[in-house]
């Protein structure tokens, strides 16, 4: 068997209905993982499962507002309904700052969005997912695996951007912290921090003519990220080949940061 099989593993994805979150989702079944696709609406999340109807792992959807914590309760329950167990916890649901407003001119409605989705929202469903784990380990099945999408934001600083930068900083506390508390139980912590990824999110700044020019000669790939490009690190970081790999944060840019 190779060490990267997900065969009777299953993991939830937030987010999972579009952008890097499918791109994850749809790597996970190929290699065997029953996955669990978490979003808002019910349509997108549809036609998700359609693009992976034909794969070995199963497929199962749930309409979820993370910034909702019973909505997240009630995923959860729905999930374990129907596959019996969550091996793994993509945390990537998650909004865009836009950059179209000054920091002194930030609301407070405009912050507390942010957080609500970007940060609360993972805590809502890793703490979900996390108890679980533990009740399984203390049965005896000890494995875990908590994977937040960050961002370079939380490296660079982001001009009208803060309270997205700021909440995706957190994130990688967050991942830290709960990889030292969790690892007695079999359960890593983990964070992906994309580069510039054509996704909805993205659409209006890479359709911007100056922008484009501005940043392609800063990624030494010479291309934007696709979606597919963290099926491989999701697939990993899923199976027993990252056992030991746990508190770390996987920047996937196409070498922007290096550059």
């Amino acid at each position: 068997m190779s060490i990267f099989d997900l065969s009777g593993r299953t993991a939830v994805i937030t987010g999972g209905n579009g952008g890097i979150g499918l791109g994850i989702a749809q790597a996970l079944v190929t290699a065997g993982c029953n996955v669990s696709v978490w979003g808002r609406n019910a349509d997108k999340n549809k036609a998700a499962a359609a693009t992976m109807a034909s794969a070995p792992g199963k497929v199962d959807t749930r309409i979820c507002d993370v910034s909702d914590p019973a909505s997240v309760k009630a995923a959860m329950a729905a999930t374990l309904d129907t596959f019996g167990r969550v091996d793994g916890c993509f945390a990537n649901a998650g909004i865009g700052g836009g950059g179209r407003h000054a920091f002194i001119d930030r609301t407070e409605e405009q912050w507390r969005t942010m957080f609500a989705t970007n940060l609360d929202g993972v805590f809502h469903v890793f703490q979900a997912a996390a108890r679980h784990m533990t009740e399984r380990a203390n049965g005896g099945d000890a494995f875990g695996r908590l994977i937040a999408t960050s961002s370079l934001a939380a490296l660079f600083g982001t001009a009208r951007n803060e309270h997205y930068a700021a909440t995706k900083a957190a994130i990688n506390a967050l991942v830290r912290a709960l990889a030292v508390e969790l690892a007695r139980h079999g359960i890593t912590a983990n964070a992906i921090l994309p580069g510039w990824i054509k996704s909805e999110m993205t659409a209006g700044i890479m359709g911007n003519e100056k922008f484009v020019a501005n940043v392609m000669p800063r990624i030494p790939m010479r291309r934007f990220g696709e979606p597919s490009d963290f099926g491989g690190i999701a697939v990993y970081l899923m199976s027993k080949a990252s056992s030991y790999h746990t508190a770390d944060t996987f920047v996937i840019d196409g070498g922007y940061t290096a550059f």
